[in-house]
């Protein structure tokens, strides 16, 4: 049946027929509608992201798989760069007062500041003895290296370095990424720059001496603990102490006068014995890792370690403590090896000025499977100081 619309014949339609047409026309339009506007979401959510992922022009990658950046290391964000950023410190400075030499040292605001003079080859030959130190060592053990910068780094504003007012000396972010680019994928490096630069503003060194404060200790130990994914124990826990009127080594090489330090540490709020082995080879057993007993003066520095001592095994109580490590340093690292205790059962202070034994040796007759070599970048251009390292990798 047919009927005639005006411009010709048409098959008859029913007028069901024609709603259920137009009902699902309707639908067809709706849905392709939400499809549409599905798509338009999703790409504009891609662009945005794809936009929020892209690294700061002007900084480079992190590799936080091997760094102990602020940010935990996951699978996610391990890349393969070589590349690290370094935070640039906010040292306080009032932008008018200039230093003066006192021999070799550069003293503002009556704090004493060593020049730098660290090289790219000096940084490659420490790396490299820090490598043979692993390839010594074997697969066993794992190797950590950490290089603290000096107080010119992180103390002495900007506008003093390398200016006709002040002192003449290099960047120590420049020498601490060239260790690490040389050290290899074998040695985990620990990037304590940052977390000083972020407490450059604290106590973190001394006003009179080169060595560093227990709370410059404390950060390089925490850097540390983000590497190996361990809790750093919480300086709130801890008790503080302080020794007083600490006249650093500075004041035996300068006529200026400087400011009189205080020597802080942090007691643990659980056991420790210390087994010292002094430079004649004879053991004593004392409690804590502190000389509590130290006077005020020169000599408050010897406070951490109970002194200058080759190998002091410091077994610890602490419920978070398990393994063995052994921390390889000069006086620079004395102030960081306490806090170790409160994730190692054992905790093996290695000086390697004076240690004339084998840390292979040592490691292996004791179980030791970690071992951190901790050093300033002044003392890692020193040849006399990686000549004593070598020491005891024979």
């Amino acid at each position: 049946m047919a009927y005639y619309n005006g411009s010709g014949y048409r098959p008859y339609k029913s007028k069901r027929y024609r709603i259920s047409r137009r009902l699902k026309n309707r639908i067809i339009i709706v849905a392709s509608g939400i499809l549409i506007f599905a798509l338009i979401i999703a790409l504009i959510s891609t662009v945005f992201s794809c936009i929020c992922s892209q690294p700061n022009a002007t900084e480079p990658t992190i590799n936080t798989a091997t760094i102990g950046s602020s940010v935990k290391a996951t699978e996610a964000n391990k890349t393969k760069t070589n590349k690290i950023m370094f935070k640039e410190p906010e040292i306080s400075d009032d932008n008018e007062t200039t230093g003066e030499f006192d021999n070799e040292y550069y003293i503002w605001n009556n704090k004493a500041f060593e020049a730098f003079t660290g090289s790219k080859k000096d940084a490659k030959t420490y790396a490299q003895l820090i490598k043979r130190a692993k390839k010594s060592l074997g697969s066993s053990v794992k190797v950590y290296s950490a290089v603290l910068p000096t107080h010119i780094e992180m103390g002495l504003p900007n506008r003093l370095k390398n200016s006709d007012d002040g002192i003449t000396t290099k960047p120590q972010s420049d020498y601490i990424k060239s260790v690490y680019k040389n050290l290899g994928k074998k040695v985990k490096f620990v990037n304590a720059y940052n977390l000083l630069s972020e407490h450059c503003k604290d106590y973190i060194y001394f006003d009179s001496d080169r060595n560093p404060t227990a709370l410059c200790g404390y950060y390089a130990y925490q850097a540390f603990t983000e590497v190996v994914n361990k809790k750093a124990i919480s300086l709130n826990d801890c008790e503080k102490g302080t020794v007083e009127n600490f006249m650093g080594s500075y004041n035996n090489f300068t006529g200026s006068e400087l400011n009189v330090d205080t020597v802080e540490y942090w007691d643990l709020p659980y056991k420790v014995t210390s087994e010292i082995t002094n430079e004649d080879g004879e053991t004593n057993t004392l409690d804590g890792c502190y000389d509590k007993n130290i006077e005020a003066g020169s000599d408050a520095y010897s406070v951490f370690l109970y002194g200058r001592n080759p190998l002091e095994v410091i077994k610890s109580e602490s419920k978070n403590a398990k393994g063995k490590i052994a921390v390889v340093h000069d006086s620079i690292g004395s102030v960081s090896v306490p806090y170790f205790t409160y994730n190692y059962d054992e905790v093996y202070s290695i000086d390697f000025r004076s240690y004339n034994g084998s840390l292979k040796k040592l490691c292996s007759e004791n179980g030791i499977d970690n071992v951190l070599f901790i050093n300033d970048a002044l003392g890692t251009a020193d040849s006399e100081k990686l000549n004593m390292i070598k020491n005891i990798l024979s």
